[in-house]
């Protein structure tokens, strides 16, 4: 953004200033003289008041008359004569009143005429000024159109340092090197060892990869330059590269520095991709990121630090050794990093003693930091809602719940035959995954709708996991059409509902996924079938290619039905051999409306796999 210029302001004002003085004073200069209250007559009745003995006297200024009446009371008269006539020709005898000449006054004439040429000139004069001033304005904007819109954080910017972030423990380790070129380079160029030119940080959104690269500026000591990928380019051809050139040129002057490339991949993407050509304003700026970053200029202490989301899409060039010589991965936290972010944010918060952030620790598998301070934050909120001067177990457990499958709608409306319906559903998926050996525990079941849910089955895993077998799938697929068969069931194949639409897709691509991804297939053992995913001009699932014939096709399609007929069978098990269970929980269900995992445990006591399954 343009710094405004202080002086061009003041100048300003001081023209509009001039310009209203000017325009009061002519105003105030023609009007000035009009303050007496008069009265306008014709020059007949004027001869004819002096005939009757009504005026006092008689001034006369050009071809101006004015009359003061002998009736104190009476305003004055104005009336005009000819110029060149006296007042004789009119029949005013100069014997009955008294005549006064006086001199026609041209000051008020000559002040206007000043105005009226003066002014306008000065509006001119104010309206070039300005015009001038805007095409300067222009020309400053436009020279500084390539200029990169880096901000730097220095001195002035709280530092953030690898003690403020919770967890990682591998990247930091990482990146402790990375600190160690910057603020002692000389140690390893004195071994022949080179600063690395790049770090990539990958990982999924909210596994603070920002915050990290801060924090590797902060530990060094040394200025940082932050900008989004997005903001190198515009709609005009060359301007993403110059104010690359622009950027490393303030890095250099700055240098040991560090600059962080956000979004990486909106630049970044694999050129030859057929979209723009060689013309194309994103390859050009990535070009000149390329040359920029392992050019022949050496030995400049300046390392880019970029992150992204989507690897997949980069530029082979730029993963390249002598480009990002490394890449940190940041994974989504496990429990004991869960439990250190989540004492991080709330920290600053005052909380109650008894907090059991272990146990929310656990039940949070799968979140990312930037969800753990959401959840943080989320409870303060419901304790400042409630009244409440600490956060409470029960504010974090309500924010997770919130944060992780929506807000409770209780305002929505149920009719009893709906509710009751729901609350058959939702046992159906309740007791299959409570009997199934390899399904999740049942966290809470509810029937009191979240988001887009008119219920919710919630089942959470009892540790973290990096693979899921095949039992386990198996088990899932039947629990999430455990919903579907509790209504038909209960009343009937021809009275299920769309209830279960979301269970049907969700389960549909599990399936499909065990055949195309992992193999797991008795006619299509151990092949991975999921097409090319590298496309990325269009979705991938639309985009991606198929490797194999319309015969496989259709295998795939006839060993997908095949595993969902499977999973319908086992939950239909499951649920007609514990009939009474599924009446039971939903009974429970419609009179509490909501039971955690001690009472789903409590209600299903004694429900029992069936042989078959």
């Amino acid at each position: 953004m343009q710094a405004k210029n202080p002086n061009m302001n003041k100048n300003t004002r001081n023209v509009l200033v001039l310009v209203v003085v000017l325009l009061l004073a002519a105003v105030f200069m023609v009007n000035g003289n009009q303050k007496e209250k008069t009265d306008n007559v014709s020059i007949s009745k004027v001869s004819e008041q002096v005939t009757a003995g009504e005026v006092e006297k008689i001034q006369v200024e050009g071809d101006k008359v004015t009359v003061t009446l002998k009736d104190d009371k009476a305003p004055k008269q104005i009336a005009y004569k000819e110029t060149s006539a006296n007042l004789k020709d009119y029949g005013i005898d100069s014997a009955k009143v008294t005549i006064e000449p006086k001199p026609v006054d041209q000051s008020g004439t000559q002040w206007l005429d000043i105005a009226l040429t003066v002014i306008p000139l000065v509006l001119i004069v104010g309206l070039f000024f300005f015009m001038t001033r805007q095409a300067q304005g222009g020309n400053n904007q436009a020279m500084s159109f390539g200029k990169s819109r880096a901000r730097l954080f220095g001195a002035d910017k709280k530092s953030v340092m690898f003690k403020d972030i919770a967890g990682s423990e591998e990247a930091k380790q990482e990146l402790t090197e990375v600190v160690e070129f910057l603020k002692f380079p000389k140690k390893f160029e004195a071994l022949g060892a080179k600063i690395p030119k790049g770090v990539l940080m990958i990982g999924s959104p909210g596994t603070g990869k920002t915050m990290m690269a801060r924090a590797v500026a902060g530990e060094a000591d040394v200025p940082f330059f932050s900008i989004s990928g997005s903001e190198f380019v515009e709609m005009f051809v060359g301007v993403g590269a110059s104010r690359v050139r622009d950027l490393f040129s303030k890095a250099k002057k700055n240098a040991p520095c560090i600059i962080f490339i956000d979004e990486i991949d909106a630049v970044g993407r694999r050129r030859g991709s057929g979209t723009g050509g060689g013309h194309d304003e994103r390859e050009q700026t990535l070009n000149q990121i390329l040359v920029e970053m392992d050019g022949f200029e050496q030995g400049t202490n300046v390392i880019v630090m970029a992150a992204t989301n989507r690897p997949d899409v980069l530029d082979p060039a730029l993963r390249r050794p002598g480009r990002f010589d490394r890449q940190v991965t940041m994974g989504l936290p496990e429990r004991r990093d869960r439990l250190a972010i989540l004492e991080v944010h709330l920290k600053a918060k005052p909380t109650a003693k008894d907090l059991k952030l272990e146990s929310l620790a656990k039940k949070t598998a799968g979140m990312s930091g930037a969800d753990l301070a959401n959840v943080a934050n989320e409870a303060a909120i419901l304790a400042a809602r409630a009244d409440r001067k600490q956060i409470i177990n029960k504010d974090l457990d309500d924010a997770f719940e919130k944060v992780a499958i929506g807000p409770e709608r209780k305002s929505s409306v149920m009719t009893d035959y709906e509710k009751k319906l729901t609350a058959y559903h939702e046992g159906g998926h309740a007791l299959v995954g409570h009997v199934l050996e390899h399904a999740d525990p049942i966290h809470k079941v509810t029937i009191v709708s979240r988001g887009n849910t008119g219920g919710v089955t919630w089942s959470l895993p009892t540790e973290d996991r990096s693979y899921q077998s095949l039992a386990e799938f198996h088990d899932r697929l039947a629990q999430a059409l455990g919903g579907r068969l509790a209504e038909e069931i209960v009343y009937g194949p021809e009275h299920v509902t769309t209830g279960a639409s979301s269970d049907i897709r969700t389960a549909t691509s599990i399936a499909r996924d065990m055949v195309v991804k992992y193999g797991f297939s008795e006619s299509l053992p151990n092949q991975f079938l999921a097409g090319d995913d590298n496309s990325i001009l269009l979705d991938r699932d639309f985009a991606s290619t198929k490797s194999y014939s319309e015969e496989t096709a259709k295998t795939i399609d006839h060993e997908v039905g095949k595993i969902l007929k499977t999973a319908t069978e086992r939950s239909r098990a499951v649920l007609v051999k514990n009939r009474k269970y599924l009446d039971a929980l939903a009974e429970a269900l419609l009179k509490e409306e909501t039971l955690d995992e001690t009472r789903v445990n409590e209600v299903l006591k004694g429900a029992t796999m069936p042989k078959t399954t």
